[in-house]
Order: C-alpha cells, then sequence, then structure tokens
C-alpha cells in the first residue's frame, strides 16, 4: 500500500532553476507508470513498511531510478537499517538532489532523482559509517539490475 505523503505537492515544486533530463507531463507520467510508483515518485507518496522485495535485496548489482532508469544506489552501500525500507549509506555520485522538506513536523531533507525530479525518499543523519547517512528510499521508486 502506498499513501499519498503530506509533501505531495512540494515533491512536484521543484525549485525555479532546477531543469531536468528527463521530462513528462503529468498525464505521461499517470500512463508510463503503475499507480504505486506515479503515487510516490510524483506525488511523494510513501510505501508501506517491509512491502518492497527490494528491502530484502542482497545481490550484488545497483539499484536505479523507477521513473527514468537513472542508476541511484550501488549495493556495495545497502544496510539494513531496521525501518522497512531499503536503505543505503551513499548516493552514486551525481545521481540524487536533496532538498529540506517541511511539510511534516520536523524538517527533513527530500531525495530526489537527480534526472528526472521524482520522488524517491528522504535522508537522515543516522546511518553507518562512513558517511553517518542513511538514505531512507521508497522501494517502488527503485528497479532493480545484477551486476
Amino acid at each position: 500500500m502506498v499513501t499519498a505523503g503530506a509533501c505531495a505537492t512540494h515533491a512536484m515544486s521543484s525549485p525555479p532553476d532546477t531543469r531536468f533530463a528527463v521530462t513528462h507531463t503529468d498525464a505521461e507520467w499517470r500512463k508510463l507508470l503503475p499507480a504505486a510508483q506515479y503515487s510516490v515518485l510524483r506525488e511523494a507518496g510513501t510505501e508501506a513498511p517491509y512491502s518492497s522485495p527490494l528491502n530484502d535485496e542482497h545481490r550484488h548489482g545497483v539499484f536505479s531510478c523507477a521513473g527514468c532508469a537513472l542508476d541511484l544506489y550501488s549495493s556495495d552501500t545497502k544496510f539494513d537499517s531496521g525501518t522497512g525500507w531499503p536503505s543505503f549509506w551513499k548516493a552514486l555520485d551525481n545521481a540524487v538532489l536533496e532538498r529540506p522538506d517541511n511539510s511534516l513536523v520536523m524538517t527533513r531533507t527530500e531525495v530526489l532523482c537527480s534526472r528526472c525530479g521524482s520522488h524517491l525518499g528522504h535522508v537522515f543523519d543516522d546511518g553507518p559509517q562512513p558517511t553517518g547517512l542513511r538514505y531512507c528510499m521508497n522501494g517502488v521508486a527503485m528497479t532493480f539490475a545484477l551486476l
């Protein structure tokens, strides 16, 4: 189950100077993506914890954006955060954008695909070393391919 996030409008409003290499109209995104992916990627929804098979994916490979196929995370940086969502301690170079998300009572940092602007999840500073970061991603926002 995917629920629409309180930041649905926020996730779609990119900073005015942000241009993405992959763009589609809202109608095109709706045709391209299954409902659950559209909810997360384009409306900043959140999938239920422990609902994604990618949470238990431990093979050597790469996790990519479900919206545009940009490689986002190496399996080498994936770890079990115990939160129920796929978590990584580092994104691939130039793969994601981060911006403040004040849509809930707390301030968080939203993570977007740098190529299509899709909402992927949030990053927190309670992850393991060497970065201390926890990129908490929606599994439905990604695909996985073996290397």
